[in-house]
């Protein structure tokens, strides 16, 4: 049976032995995991893990992929038919245990969902995602790189990010036009930023103009609220912009924009 990949679902299928081999390894599953992959399309890579692992969730939201995977795997999958970005992922832990989230990540979901999934931190364990290449060059920026942002202060402020590998397109069927690589993220266990709320109010406006220096933006923004910006972990200079400054002082000044907002 055939599968033709569905554009609105961004399918692209991993198809090369050496890449998922790779990839088990930077998971390495033990048999009492709790995996739980997104995404599992034609099941290569739940293949290569339930060769390590007895049995383990998948969440689907391709009808036609979650019969075949169902008629492929039988009981060993526990399918999903959802979507991931709706999907209430607390609901796969047990008491006392915590999820191992996996999986090729459709390109066009993976910043939204990444976003979502802080939602149900206390219950993860770790991630181990495939995505496309600039995303993840993104996700683990440093602070003065052009690719440091909002994405970038939100999923640091809460996990220690890692990218592992890259993937060139033709691993895939049918290939993307793009570059993918492989991010590893273990959330903190204390989150650098405990009111995420705030610290979105704080990126929002710091990036939305990118371009422009703080005393611009996000300094008045600030002062409208009477929010202190003395004594940071790191100086916050008029003329720096949102790219160069810390994961560290961007929770900070959330931390103090929620106490400034409850007086």
């Amino acid at each position: 049976m055939t599968h033709a990949p569905r554009k609105r679902f961004g399918q692209h299928f991993l198809a090369d032995s050496a890449v998922l081999a790779a990839i088990i390894d930077a998971i390495a599953p033990r048999a009492g995991d709790r995996l739980v992959e997104i995404g599992p399309g034609l099941g290569a890579l739940t293949q290569a893990l339930l060769e390590r692992v007895p049995s383990i969730d998948a969440v689907e939201i391709d009808r036609d992929l979650v019969e075949r995977l169902r008629q492929r795997f039988g009981p060993r999958l526990a399918l999903h038919s959802a979507d991931a970005l709706a999907f209430d992922f607390a609901l796969l832990a047990r008491p006392g245990e915590k999820l191992r989230l996996v999986g090729n990540l459709p390109y066009n979901i993976s910043s939204p969902l990444l976003v979502r999934l802080l939602d149900f931190l206390p219950v993860i364990e770790d991630q181990h995602f495939m995505l496309q290449k600039e995303v993840v060059a993104r996700i683990a920026a440093a602070p003065g790189s052009a690719d440091y942002g909002r994405l970038t202060v939100m999923l640091q402020a809460h996990h220690e990010v890692e990218s592992l590998f890259d993937v060139p397109p033709q691993a895939f069927e049918p290939p993307p036009r793009v570059d993918s690589a492989v991010l590893r993220m273990i959330p903190l266990q204390r989150p650098r930023c405990e009111d995420r709320a705030a610290l979105h109010s704080v990126l929002m406006v710091a990036f939305g103009q990118r371009r422009k220096m703080l005393r611009n933006t996000l300094l008045p923004w600030l002062a409208e609220r009477r929010v202190d910006v003395g004594a940071l972990p790191a100086p916050l200079a008029p003329t720096a912009r949102p790219e160069q400054i810390d994961v560290d002082v961007y929770c900070e000044l959330a931390r103090r924009v929620a106490k400034a907002s409850r007086l």
